[in-house]
């Protein structure tokens, strides 16, 4: 058994390894080359800057550029001497990443587009890529465990928790996860990984972490929304819980649960977005205290473990917040109940909902509004 638990010798196992131009997926490549694999490195073409409306020279520090990453990927390559393929994915990109993201504002949610690409384009299609390249396995630079159970693989959070990266892998399948494999998991440190791009001479050893949506690299969400759906930035009322009219705003779509800047309603008691109706399009706000959320409701229930209808579980609502505990009931149809031991604040429909047991990943789900439920 080889190191990425594997039947074969390093040098009799393929190993597509997915790089997008960073440093993770970079050293992901050249620690595989370095301890014997036959690596392969497939870099998707997923978005044209050019074609969305958004100059290059608007992109902000710490953000994807397509053509950069694409000429970094291969520059990588062609230092570790790997085979390295440029696939256009981007009609795929546009219909289940982009569309879904403008769709989900449409619908007043908040979406996490990371997890819808890394579940279609990445867990679906590139690695019916993989197969297609005789590979034994497809790995990533995502900072996530992979460890054998007894039911399978199972996804286990990264031993680093300020580089975890699990929030945005919830809806990996089980048979995915046979087949995918995660060398920096056990990494301590970013300064580990980039000890490694660096000890290979790798030109993207340096370079910045991105931090911002890659085809929103402007940052304006609500502008893509509105170049995809022109029309979408509906005006209408700001009220309170009482349906008092406060004010006015200019659409849905440049507002979510939580938000306190932008409203626009001068002076007085912080007011905090704690509602978005997208059927009578009002924005309704409140004090902080509004925001607490007692009880989560889930739909789309990716399960990769934990089969009792009850549970104690800890769960994440944001990728920023720290895991709560809770306890964890599951419904018919692919749904859940998450009871939080505190009430949460800002608990936005649209984000997911990931349940942990002490490291382990036990699946996720889809935060929908209680009314839906």
């Amino acid at each position: 058994m080889n190191s990425l638990d594997i039947d074969k010798p390093a040098s009799a196992t393929r190993v597509v390894v997915a790089m997008s131009g960073g440093v993770d997926s970079s050293a992901t490549a050249a620690l595989l080359k370095e301890q014997g694999y036959d690596v392969v490195g497939v870099t998707l073409q997923l978005y044209d800057l050019a074609a969305s409306g958004i100059s290059p020279g608007a992109c902000r520090p710490n953000t994807c550029c397509a053509g950069k990453d694409i000429h970094d990927a291969r520059a990588v390559a062609d230092a570790l001497g790997i085979p390295h393929y440029v696939l256009d994915f981007e009609e795929t990109f546009r219909k289940d990443v982009v569309e879904r993201f403008a769709q989900s504002y449409l619908a007043a949610r908040t979406p996490v587009p990371c997890v819808e690409c890394n579940r279609t384009v990445k867990f679906r299609d590139l690695l019916g890529v993989a197969r297609d390249l005789g590979a034994d396995a497809l790995a990533t630079g995502h900072y996530v465990r992979r460890r054998p159970g007894s039911q399978g693989a199972e996804m286990w959070t990264g031993r680093d928790p300020a580089r975890d990266q699990s929030y945005f892998l919830f809806a990996t399948t089980r048979e995915q996860l046979d087949f995918l494999r995660f060398p920096l998991g056990n990494m301590v440190g970013k300064d580990e990984t980039r000890a490694i791009a660096a000890r290979h001479h790798l030109p993207v050893a340096a370079k910045r972490d991105s931090q911002d949506i890659c085809f929103v690299p402007d940052g304006d969400y609500a502008a893509l929304v509105a170049r995809l759906h022109p029309g979408a930035a509906r005006p209408g009322e700001i009220v309170d819980g009482a349906g008092r009219v406060l004010g006015r705003h200019p659409g849905l779509i440049h507002y979510t649960i939580g938000q306190r800047r932008g409203l626009g309603l001068g002076g007085g008691p912080p007011l905090y977005v704690v509602a978005l109706e997208p059927e009578s399009g009002r924005v309704v706000v409140g004090g902080r205290e509004d925001l607490n959320c007692p009880a989560v409701h889930v739909e789309a229930v990716n399960w990769l473990g934990g089969g009792e209808t009850e549970l104690r579980v800890a769960v994440k609502v944001r990728s920023t917040r720290p895991p709560a505990p809770a306890l964890l009931r599951r419904l018919p149809g692919d749904r859940a109940e998450v009871i939080l031991d505190e009430p949460e604040q800002g608990v936005a429909p649209g984000q997911a909902c990931v349940f942990y047991q002490g490291e382990r990943v036990l699946g996720g789900g889809w935060i929908t509004p209680a009314r839906e439920a």
